[in-house]
């Protein structure tokens, strides 16, 4: 394997040293293959709202196993999990099942093209779509910027329609549709960032998004793969109560197996084939199991109602961790949404790409293997979001706290 891993997110490059290698999971918790074990807040990235290996979700899948494990035909699965995202996401009426976060926005971006007959799309600095070849782009210093590839093997002409400019920046985002309105068929943005740390747009950005795209007729995107489900029920759009076009979603409605979607408005999704021309297909979409597991989550979560009691744990967490560095005179900023949060290693606000990148990177890695060395498993990334599950109780927040504040003395 190029690496050792099968995603460069697991290798460790941000923070030195080598991958650990996970052995099993329960709750909250972690055994490595040396049997070591760690309090967890990456959750395989997010999926892992209800902790690991939940009852429900395991027995769903060996249920779904055992009636076989994909057969590429429809199933009723696939319409009782379409069922349930409509029902709790604001702007889905018609949805399509993926096999990934990245198939979902590429589908959008492919549909809202499509859609509008437009050739340009708007993405955000710091916003991670997957790797979709469109959206691996780096952002210019200037309000509107053609974007240039980032990833060797994505060619100048495959960006060239994308336009990448600072999230948080209304401005910015008028000035491109002033010049360039009637061209732009999409914005795609994520309304709560994961892949810079956790940052939320602001009420005006978002508000502007979502006026600026109506007024020229492009799609309004929203990227909830990582905040769907995960900050609210309803996702990101329901707790900040700006309505998108569509909605790409991933992680939570697979309940740890492979699965994306995108949905929204019917006149749209109309226009997927076979309904419409546009295409997109898959023989593992919607496979049993990934429907089976995101059923079984959906429903414990929609039957519990855990996101005041996760909005507890998360902001008991985010203010722990504020009054730990305060205590040891580090200077940190904290993201936090709900249950998703980021230690910010710099004494500046942190709203955008830029001002995430001049966090103290050396710091934040010290301070991983920190917590690592007290038993405690955070993502190996200043750029990247922790995750509270309903398994983290009390105890296990204050024990993070603990270790952070031992840890802070010595970074």
């Amino acid at each position: 394997m190029p690496g050792g891993v099968n995603s460069p997110a697991r290798a460790f490059g941000a923070v030195g040293g080598r991958p650990i290698f996970i052995d099993r999971a329960v709750g909250a918790m972690l055994w490595d293959v040396d049997n070591n074990r760690y309090l967890d807040y990456v959750g395989s990235w997010g999926p892992m709202i209800l902790g690991h290996a939940h009852p429900a979700v395991v027995e769903a899948i060996q249920r779904a196993a055992r009636n076989g494990t994909s057969f590429g035909a429809p199933t009723l699965a696939e319409n009782h999990l379409a069922e349930r995202l409509i029902d709790a996401v604001p702007s889905i009426e018609r949805v399509r099942l993926v096999n990934s976060g990245t198939e979902a926005t590429m589908s959008a971006i492919r549909l809202a093209r499509g859609y509008t007959g437009r050739p340009l799309v708007v993405k955000f600095a710091g916003n991670y779509h997957g790797h979709v070849d469109s959206l691996l782009v780096a952002a210019g210093s200037s309000a509107a910027t053609l974007g240039a590839p980032n990833s060797p093997g994505v060619t100048e002409a495959t960006v060239r329609d994308t336009l990448v400019l600072p999230y948080n920046d209304p401005d910015a985002l008028e000035q491109a549709f002033t010049e360039r309105g009637n061209e732009i068929a999409a914005v795609i943005a994520e309304p709560v960032c994961g892949n810079m740390g956790c940052i939320v747009g602001s009420d005006e950005f978002l508000q502007s998004m979502r006026r600026l795209t109506n007024e020229h007729g492009a799609v309004l995107i929203f990227d909830e793969v990582m905040s769907g489900f995960r900050v609210a029920y309803g996702g990101a759009q329901q707790r900040l109560r700006v309505t998108p076009d569509l909605t790409t979603l991933g992680k939570i409605i697979g309940g740890g197996l492979p699965v994306g979607a995108y949905g929204g408005r019917a006149d749209i999704m109309d226009h997927v084939l076979p309904a419409g021309q546009v295409f997109q297909a898959g023989t593992l979409s919607g496979n049993p199991l990934a429907t089976a597991a995101g059923i079984a989550t959906l429903d414990v979560l929609r039957e519990t109602d855990p996101y005041e009691l996760l909005d507890e744990r998360g902001a008991r967490l985010a203010a722990g961790l504020r009054r730990a560095a305060e205590t040891a005179r580090v200077p940190c900023q904290i993201g936090h949404c709900g249950s998703m949060l980021t230690l910010f290693f710099t004494d500046q606000p942190v709203t955008d790409w830029d001002s995430t990148t001049r966090c103290d990177k050396e710091r934040f890695a010290r301070f991983f293997w920190g917590m690592i060395d007290r038993g405690v498993y955070l993502p190996c990334s200043q750029f990247e979001a922790m995750f509270l599950s309903i398994a983290h109780r009390e105890p296990d927040i204050d024990v993070t706290i603990a270790a952070a504040g031992e840890v802070f003395k010595r970074v």
